[in-house]
């Protein structure tokens, strides 16, 4: 896949609740995921498929998502492109209200994405 057919599975996976599945397919083994701050007690660095795919699942056991929206991709030379996500929601554990946007940058080499950055 080029980096633009990565960068729209990418933006499709997300909107279609298929962003874990994704993970295989379009995120080398050894991916990197960075997070601007560490909010869950992991850390803020994530190495390799199953760290990323923990983080999904933290997420996903954390959160009451009520709505979300993802924006198409804006591609950045032939090795990189950004994506901004907004969510709302709310903390199961404390109830707390959330309307979260942050930018999501990919960085693409010999086709998977090696290291995602988020931005909030």
């Amino acid at each position: 896949m080029d980096l633009k057919e990565i960068a729209n599975e990418l933006v499709a996976g997300c909107r279609e609740d298929r962003a874990k599945e994704n993970l295989e397919k379009l995120y080398a083994p050894d991916a990197v995921s960075v997070e601007a701050v560490d909010y869950s007690g992991m850390g803020r660095e994530m190495q390799g498929r199953e760290a990323i795919r923990g983080k999904h699942d933290w997420w996903e056991g954390a959160h009451e998502v009520s709505g979300a929206s993802v924006s198409d991709p804006f591609v950045h030379g032939e090795d990189r492109f950004a994506v901004i996500f907004e969510v709302q929601g709310k903390v199961k554990e404390t109830g707390e209200a959330f309307d979260m946007r942050e930018v999501g940058v990919y960085h693409v080499a010999d086709g998977k994405i090696v290291r995602e950055e988020f931005f909030y």
